[in-house]
């Protein structure tokens, strides 16, 4: 599995993973905020799939 996501496309997902996740216990309490999981992880890992099924790549080494 190749890292297909650069620094500022991980830092970005990572935060908005947290930010949904944050919504399970803070704000409206609704389980759409379980949603942040998907991009916690492809943040975390670095690779995300969609990109690789469409062919993306915003991680500079891997150009």
């Amino acid at each position: 599995m190749q890292t297909n996501e650069g620094k500022i496309d991980r830092i970005i997902r990572i935060i908005a993973g947290l930010i949904l996740l944050s919504l399970v216990v803070v704000g409206p309490q609704s389980l759409f905020g379980l949603v942040g999981i998907v991009p916690l992880l492809t943040g975390a890992l670095g690779f995300c799939p969609l990109y690789k099924l469409f062919g993306f790549n915003t991680c500079p080494l891997q150009k």
